[in-house]
């Protein structure tokens, strides 16, 4: 029984999903935050070109 405990704490493929899951969560939280404000950007400079035309 001993053994098996001390193989599951050292074991490190369970660590490394988890670092792979937390480190995927943040860089989609970057990218939404960056397309989210990308997009009202050029939301605003295409409406200013629009009325700019017009």
């Amino acid at each position: 029984m001993k053994y098996s405990y001390r193989n599951l704490w050292s074991d490190q493929e369970g660590q490394d999903i988890a670092e792979y899951s937390v480190m995927m969560a943040v860089i989609l939280v970057i990218v939404v935050g960056t397309v989210r404000l990308i997009g009202s950007n050029a939301n605003n400079v295409f409406s200013q070109v629009s009325s700019a035309i017009q």
